[in-house]
């Protein structure tokens, strides 16, 4: 249901339609309106309630925006199209006509276009498609008659910028049937002035090249701001140039709006005397399903309707009647209010943009452009010193090209970054072929729809300063990351551009094939276990196994570090926890295989174990009865041969040993696991891969004593029993030292030799990780 304020407008404006032969049809439209909006009301009171969600379709949930009152009329345009196109015919072309001709005349006054025709269309290259046409049925007065044959005695000859939205120049040619060679691309500005402004003076050259060959110069589209950062090309030089030698001036772009403005730039205003132009003022003032609009000055009413631009049938002219009741609605100070309410959001972004660091605007020439399109560029050393960024030392002339790619990369995160976190800012992500990835904000094709307030804009500029640091860490610890990276062994860095963190670093297993694309399981299952690791140390670090890149099957990606951190340790520990990893699986993987081989080895051992003992014995200890005598007046006294399986070594050992004193005193205690130098002592609270405070003048004069103080005892703490055994040993002559005794059996303890005293040395433990298989005795009696 339309807005109380929405239907009383609409109703007022109904009775002036045109002549009193309409009153009729906007009586019967009012009565029609009424008895919709009494039975929707019926229908709410008894409900009682009003639409919910589940009354909309389940494709369309969440999906349908508030558009305004404004939205709703132009939505209300194309129900009521319907609704005249079933008027009688004199009638009908009556009302069409005056629709055509109120919108075209208020299109001219508020753009400045001044006694201009207009081509109402829903592409918006349709327009300039047209302007084609017409362009070539006034060069070629036979075109009617000998068609292609004129064209290919003069071949004709369209100019686009360099700078021109992509497939235009495609499209052009598919609609109008020409050949690609008729498309000229004109280069932008290399030397002077922007480098997306058209060069005025190669574009003269190509065109008297041209006419040198034989062809036509036709038409020339110029933009009052490009599709990708919002330059306006020298409007004026490029109508002067074009009135030189008859070419047809065509201007499109964003910058167009402004011309509604009080203030309006010189370049634009240049726009109001070409030949044609094309506008979109359904993104500009938010009014959805809203045509496109191409204004022209031609005299021949003959030619534009062989052009297609005019047409005879009422219901082509009907495609006006949203825009028609729109700016009814909106007026001109409303249509004035929302132009202007965009371009301050342009102009408010980019004084504040100013004053960050590390943020490079491309469009600083032009204060009037709505559009903004700036970036992160950390310059590095040697260069400007007005946007030179933190140094980065030690950075070789391939570091450099790395680094600037890298930014490429960083603008793509901190783009996905500010979209998610000011979604009303309408921020866009692209990729310009000179500057690179650059963020774009053009309020005048978002903000009506988004509802962008003075709000919003100096929320993105904070988060914009916010995310700098991060990209300033991690930019500069890409290299050093690169370079610990390559100087440890089992590690092989892999260089991907569109990777926004530190790096990417790929473990090389035992069994790692370099040589083949086949999938890789060990080598997923290590990548796999080492992420896992890595997250359990709750960091500041995000880690992720990202997807193939290039021939790398498994890969470990490095995310954003938003402090400092300490390469080396981060590189030392993703190694040696990897080669951790590989090592445990391995040992799982042969274990079953081990273990079954020694059960096989002690089965045999033990088998001649057996009949070695019955040589001994001999055979009368065999037979039960004569056995059982022989035991009891001279028993044998039988050595126990155990056997112990070392599941390291993966081998048979002998009991004997164990069992023996000295033997045990002197055996060769398991060496300790390796725990590597990546678990050095951190502060209280210090996270993992920090780099460490001590003798860094960053510490202050009250609290680095502390911290120091804190480390040191740490360290002392942490040396392990051989420090603590010899400040015990210091301590002799003290009242409290222990006796000598305990001092030895404290020390014969450490070493795991028991005590002299132990009188039964077969009672002591065997070693860990041993399995025993003991020889069965016969105990027949």
């Amino acid at each position: 249901m339309l807005p109380e304020r929405s239907r009383s407008y609409f109703r007022a404006s109904c009775k002036p339609i045109a002549d009193p032969m309409l009153a009729e049809m906007g009586k019967n439209l009012k009565e029609a309106m009424k008895m919709l909006e009494d039975s929707q009301r019926r229908t709410e009171e008894e409900n009682g309630k009003k639409l919910i969600s589940g009354d909309i379709p389940g494709p369309l949930q969440g999906r349908i925006q508030n558009i305004g009152e404004q939205g709703h009329m132009a939505l209300l345009g194309h129900s009521l199209g319907a609704y005249i196109s079933t008027l009688d015919k004199e009638k009908l072309r009556k009302l069409t006509t005056r629709i055509l001709s109120d919108t075209t005349l208020w299109l001219c006054r508020i753009f400045r276009y001044e006694n201009g025709c207009a081509y109402f269309h829903e592409e918006e290259r349709e327009g300039l498609a047209k302007i084609c046409r017409l362009a070539i049925h006034s060069r070629y007065e036979d075109f009617v008659v000998d068609g292609f044959n004129v064209l290919y005695n003069k071949k004709p000859v369209i100019y686009l910028s360099a700078a021109a939205r992509p497939g235009l120049g495609q499209y052009l040619c598919n609609q109008l049937g020409l050949p690609f060679p008729c498309l000229c691309r004109v280069p932008c500005n290399t030397m002077f002035g922007s480098q997306h402004q058209m060069d005025v003076a190669f574009l003269e050259k190509l065109i008297k090249d041209d006419i040198e060959r034989g062809r036509l110069p036709l038409l020339l589209v110029a933009n009052a701001g490009t599709a990708a950062v919002g330059h306006t090309d020298k409007i004026g030089r490029l109508k002067e140039l074009c009135e030189q030698y008859g070419i047809w001036l065509h201007v499109e772009g964003v910058n167009l709006a402004t011309l509604a403005l009080g203030y309006v730039s010189s370049s634009v205003l240049a726009a109001a005397k070409c030949d044609s132009m094309t506008m979109t003022p359904g993104p500009w003032l938010g009014l959805p399903a809203v045509p496109a609009v191409t204004l022209y000055k031609h005299d021949d009413p003959a030619l534009t309707l062989v052009a297609g631009l005019t047409s005879n049938k009422p219901t082509d002219k009907l495609r006006a009647l949203p825009l028609w009741l729109s700016l009814q609605y909106l007026g001109l100070d409303g249509i004035v209010e929302r132009i202007k309410h965009a371009c301050q959001l342009s102009q408010r972004l980019q004084e504040s943009l100013k004053k960050v660091n590390y943020i490079k605007i491309l469009v600083e020439d032009e204060l009037s452009s709505p559009v903004v399109v700036f970036r992160f560029f950390q310059e590095l050393p040697g260069s400007d010193p007005v946007f030179k960024a933190v140094p980065v030392p030690n950075m070789t002339p391939s570091a450099v090209g790395r680094e600037r790619h890298s930014c490429d990369a960083l603008n793509r995160w901190l783009g996905e970054q500010l979209k998610q976190l000011v979604p009303a800012s309408g921020l866009t992500v692209m990729d310009l072929e000179t500057e690179g990835t650059c963020l774009r904000f053009s309020p005048l094709i978002t903000a009506a729809v988004l509802g962008t307030r003075g709000e919003d804009v100096d929320q993105l500029a904070a988060c914009i300063e916010s995310k700098l640091p991060v990209l300033c860490c991690t930019l500069q610890l890409r290299e050093e990351f690169k370079q610990e990276v390559e100087a440890t062994a089992g590690l092989l860095y892999v260089d991907d551009p569109n990777w926004p963190g530190i790096g990417v670093v790929r473990y090389e297993h035992a069994n790692d094939d370099k040589s083949s694309l086949k999938s890789d399981p060990e080598g997923e299952k290590i990548h796999a276990g080492l992420l896992k690791k890595l997250n359990e140390l709750e960091s500041d670090l995000t880690f992720k196994i990202g997807p193939e890149y290039k021939s790398m099957k498994s890969c470990l990606y490095v995310g954003m570090a938003s402090d400092d951190v300490d390469a080396a340790e981060l590189v030392e520990t993703i190694a040696a926890t990897a080669r951790e990893i590989e090592e445990n699986s391995r040992l799982l993987e042969n274990m079953t295989e081990v273990v079954r081989k020694g059960i096989q080895e002690a089965q045999v051992e033990l088998q001649k174990a057996n009949e070695e003992r019955l040589l001994e014995e001999g055979v009368l200890r065999q037979i039960p009865v004569v056995g059982s005598v022989l035991n009891w007046f001279s028993p044998v006294q039988a050595l126990q041969k155990g056997r112990t399986f070392n599941l390291t070594a993966g081998s048979l050992e002998s009991t004997e040993p164990i069992y023996v004193y000295k033997a045990q005193g002197a055996g060769v205690t398991p060496p300790p696991t390796p725990s590597g130098s990546r678990t050095k002592q951190r502060l209280p609270g210090q996270k993992p891969f920090k780099r460490s405070l001590r003798g860094s003048d960053a510490l202050s004069e009250t609290s680095s004593v502390s911290h120091i103080e804190d480390l040191e005892k740490v360290e002392r703490l942490s040396g392990g029993p051989e420090q603590i055994t010899l400040e015990a040993s210091s301590t002799e002559g003290h009242p409290g030292a222990p006796s000598p005794q305990h001092a030895d059996q404290t020390e014969a303890f450490q070493k795991g030799v028991p005590h002299p005293e132990d009188d039964h040395p077969q009672m002591g433990k065997p070693r860990s990780r041993d399995l025993r298989l003991t020889q069965p005795v016969n105990s027949h009696l």
